[in-house]
């Protein structure tokens, strides 16, 4: 099954390199697409790529991602062997402006592609952006990061963006509880992934 996935994945991958529905990929280095295990129980979403993921094409290379990568590493979860991790664009916005409506509309389908692929069972929205256009529009990222939602049979959290921690490094320890809880959740609705977890 995750052959089939992982080839998936990758015709939808390529498809994706050559779009041009919005004026993003006019300033693209790379299209960031994704990355992850194609069998991944847990997806995580930002809103799009940075400087850093543009030049290397893959999603949270950046400060930010070392972050995140830390995150999950305490909880013992990995880009490479059980999550999965996209953004609602997949081109750089220029100087990291927020993508912009019609951007996101654009690049959508992209994502709900990779969704159907994937079957995630949890979603993890990485900031305001991503949670307020996966899980509700008027969502308060600083008051209801770490609820769980429900849509569709899918869990869903949103958590504070590892940028905003950066720049707000006293946000740091609610974060963290927001990965122990997800941790909790794996544990009680992904067998396979808490079953690989070094726990």
């Amino acid at each position: 099954m995750s052959e089939e996935k992982n080839q998936k994945l990758e015709e939808l991958k390529q498809q994706c390199l050559s779009c041009e529905k919005c004026g993003l990929g006019t300033g693209r280095h790379n299209v960031v697409f994704g990355v992850g295990v194609p069998d991944a129980e847990v997806m995580f979403i930002g809103e799009g790529p940075g400087e850093q993921e543009d030049l290397k094409g893959e999603p949270f290379v950046g400060r930010a991602g070392i972050l995140l990568d830390k995150m999950l590493t305490a909880i013992d979860l990995d880009r490479h062997k059980n999550i999965y991790i996209a953004n609602i664009v997949k081109c750089r916005p220029p100087q990291n402006r927020d993508p912009q409506p019609d951007e996101q509309e654009m690049c959508l389908p992209w994502l709900r592609q990779q969704f159907s692929v994937l079957k995630p069972k949890i979603i993890v929205c990485l900031g305001r952006i991503a949670a307020a256009k996966i899980i509700k529009p008027d969502i308060r990222i600083k008051r209801e990061h770490g609820t769980i939602f429900k849509k569709g049979g899918v869990l869903m959290m949103p958590v504070l963006h590892p940028a905003a921690l950066l720049r707000n490094p006293s946000d740091k320890p609610g974060a963290f509880e927001d990965f122990l809880k997800l941790q909790e959740l794996i544990k009680t609705h992904c067998e396979k992934t808490y079953a690989n977890m070094e726990l």
